[in-house]
């Protein structure tokens, strides 16, 4: 057995993780999206 596996750094889940990165990653291209959509309206 790998010596890594016996004590890992972080014991959370790797869903949890994935979720909260994917989470983060969406509201950051909304917020750029909507940021884009307000100017050209504004623009207009």
């Amino acid at each position: 057995m790998n010596e890594f596996e016996k004590d890992p750094q972080s014991k959370n889940n790797d869903v949890v993780d994935s979720i909260k990165g994917f989470g983060f990653s969406l509201v950051f291209f909304l917020l750029i999206f909507f940021i884009g959509v307000t100017i050209s309206v504004i623009g207009s």
